[in-house]
This record gives C-alpha cells, structure tokens and sequence, in this order.
C-alpha cells in the first residue's frame, strides 16, 4: 500500500534482476556466484579490474587467496567442516606429525584445517571464475613473473574484470544517464 511503484526508469534494479537470472542460468552455484562478484566489485578499481594482489590483514594477498579467505566462513556452517577436521587429525596422526602436547595437536591441526579449506576455496573460486567468464560476467587474464611461459603457474597471478551485467555493481556506477544539472541563463 505505501510501497515506491515500480516504473521503468528503475533500470538498476531490472538490471540487477537480469544479472540474477543470468547466473541461475549459467552457474551451478548462482549464490555463491552473486557473492564473488560482489566480493569483486567492492574491491575493483573504476576500470573494473580488481587483482593481482590485494591488500589483505598480513600486507598484499593474492586475489584468489584472497577471496578464498573472504568466502572461507561460509564452509563454517556446512558439516564438511568437521569431516575436513578428522581427515586432517587421521593423516596428521598417521604422519607421526601430530605433538604429544594437547594444545600444539590443536594448533598445528587448526592451522592443517584452515590451509585445506583455502585450499578448497581457491578451486571453488577459480571454478565459478570460469563460469562467469563463459557467461560473459568477468573477463581474467594473468599478470606477473614469465606470462607468456608455457606452464601455467609459472608465478602469474590472476586478474579479474567485471564486464556485462556485472560491472552494475561498481560502486559509484551510473544508474541511468544522468542530464546536466539545470542552469539559469541571464536575459543577454
């Protein structure tokens, strides 16, 4: 009753709509998708383009350790967290690697959790990455030591551009072409 009525000027909010349809069409995971572009966009510069190094709490961060670390907390709520957590004390144990010491065991397996499920958020990520590259969302290239080296990780960090649909979520971005601002013209 004293909701705002939808006109069509409201473009950013009918693009927005079609950028979410978009991703439920192409992406196998269109949420966590929607979160990664968003991740993105608060991070990119004017241009779009966020990476290859961002600055995280320990001084500059790869982008895609970076946004592993950003979604990491999402795999808290998911009872995988606890199967990860006993894999790693089993592997730890069978090493021999695990200390008799009840709170170094605890750190040294926190720390063995932690790195296996970053592990695991950079191929979630780099495989929606690739998802919303073949929906025409993001464009990435590489940036670093021998780019053109026939071997991929040959120390290149990854470069991600926001493009089609997806650029809406810039901040600052325009939400309809804006005129000029009027002006008063004298009479001469």
């Amino acid at each position: 009753m004293f909701q705002r009525p939808i006109s069509s000027d409201d473009s950013r909010a009918r693009h927005r709509a079609d950028l979410l349809a978009c991703l439920a069409d192409s992406c196998t995971r269109p949420r966590y998708a929607y979160m990664l572009l968003s991740l993105l966009a608060d991070i990119a510069r004017p241009d779009g383009s966020a990476g290859p190094l961002v600055s995280g709490q320990g001084g500059l961060v790869p982008l895609r350790d970076w946004l592993g670390e950003a979604l990491g907390p999402l795999a808290d709520r998911d009872g995988r967290r606890r199967g990860v957590a006993e894999r790693a004390a089993r592997d730890l144990a069978a090493k021999g690697a695990l200390p008799q010491d009840p709170a170094r065991a605890s750190a040294l397996l926190a720390e063995e959790v932690r790195a296996r499920v970053l592990a695991s958020g950079k191929a979630n990520v780099s495989r929606t990455v690739s998802e919303l590259v073949r929906a025409g969302l993001l464009k990435r290239h590489y940036q670093g030591y021998r780019v053109d080296h026939h071997n991929r990780g040959a120390q290149r960090q990854s470069v991600y551009i926001l493009s089609g649909q997806a650029r809406l979520l810039l901040r600052g971005a325009p939400t309809r072409a804006q005129a000029p601002p009027p002006v008063q013209l004298g009479l001469f």
